[in-house]
């Protein structure tokens, strides 16, 4: 089955790296201000230089914030189709940067502010072709970094 991340530039490296690690999220540091986002920007929203270059953010971090997506967005959305299934949303503090993402758990009882979570490759849609295309989320993570769910 073939597959292709959502958006390239989101990331460092494409799928298959060979180093077992797979791909990590592309932010932007800023070399006259140290700043980093995510995702990469050409120019520094802090300082506005544009002296900016790729960085590799953390796999890793702590759950911030969170909501869970009770109801289905708006267009452009995109999914396979189906009954829609809520799902979490929280902010992941990456030490550098805080990340917007989709979390793989979706029961606010199990979603803590303070909890570690790891960045994951979770599909988002299906091309026609039948390409499955892939996103990026971050799951719960117990004290050995493993998935907790």
């Amino acid at each position: 089955m073939p597959y292709r991340l959502i958006d390239r530039t989101l990331f460092t490296t494409d799928i298959d790296t060979g180093s077992g690690d797979g791909p990590a999220l592309c932010g932007s540091r800023c070399a006259d201000c140290a700043t980093v986002t995510f995702p990469f920007h050409d120019a520094c929203p802090r300082c506005s230089r544009t002296n900016t270059q790729p960085h590799e953010l953390p796999r890793e971090g702590t759950l911030w914030a969170f909501t869970v997506q009770g109801f289905e967005p708006k267009s452009p959305y995109r999914s396979d189709g189906g009954p829609f299934t809520p799902y979490g949303v929280g902010y992941i503090d990456l030490g550098e940067v805080l990340v917007e993402s989709v979390l793989t758990e979706n029961d606010p009882q199990r979603l803590n502010n303070g909890d570690r979570y790891g960045l994951r490759l979770i599909p988002a849609f299906t091309d026609p072709d039948g390409t499955t295309v892939l996103t990026y989320a971050f799951a719960p993570l117990d004290s050995e970094g493993q998935d907790i769910r």
